[in-house]
């Protein structure tokens, strides 16, 4: 038996869903032109919804860009070698941090009555978990969109000030990330770039 498949069995979810999910899942960079469904999105979200998250304090927020109009109002904020594939995706997902998180504290930490003023009296460090956190979430919403057999390009050369002003104009959030979705097209990979080793990354004390 050789060390990939030793690899492989050492996990508990089987292979295939081990490639879908990470070996065989890259960055799309060119989709088709069949729809992202509302079921699609709800059912992504039921999985990202269970990241962990400090003091389980959920910061994601998310707008989808579907439409032609919201499309014409994403565009011309994205890097110019990013336009054309965000304008041809099927759909946009804009994640953002809630700078204001804390709000919803009482509802999502119940236990601790004092963590929404905890937050509220530094906007520092309260910006810091956002950002953070929001950061952990991406990370499942990508792992969810290859879940419900969709392929993920994930982007951060855009203007984010301008972004984030146009699509959450209460000026209490910040959007990180815009992740194309859709199904793939026959182009939409690039070749596959290296990967650090175990060796390089991990160290067992």
């Amino acid at each position: 038996m050789t060390e990939t498949q030793n690899l492989k069995d050492a996990l508990v979810i089987h292979e295939e869903a081990q490639n879908i999910l990470f070996r065989e899942a890259r960055t799309a960079n060119a989709f088709t032109d069949e729809p992202v469904t509302d079921e699609q999105i709800n059912a992504i979200f039921d999985l990202v919804k269970w990241a962990p998250t400090s003091m389980n304090n959920q910061p994601l927020r998310v707008v989808v860009i579907r439409s032609e109009e919201a499309k014409a109002r994403l565009l011309p904020h994205m890097a110019e070698g990013n336009r054309e594939k965000t304008a041809k995706a099927p759909a946009v997902a804009l994640l953002a941090a809630d700078l204001d998180f804390h709000e919803e504290m009482p509802q999502l930490f119940p236990h601790f009555e004092g963590a929404r003023d905890m937050f509220a009296s530094d906007d520092q460090m309260r910006a810091e978990a956002a950002k953070l956190n929001t950061g952990l979430q991406i990370g499942y919403a990508i792992i969810g969109i290859r879940a419900a057999g969709l392929a993920a390009g994930p982007m951060t050369g855009f203007d984010a000030d301008a972004i984030s002003k146009e699509f959450f104009p209460d000026g209490k959030h910040r959007v990180m990330v815009a992740i194309n979705m859709g199904k793939p097209a026959e182009n939409a990979w690039y070749d596959r770039l290296p990967r650090l080793t175990f060796e390089e990354v991990v160290e067992t004390l």
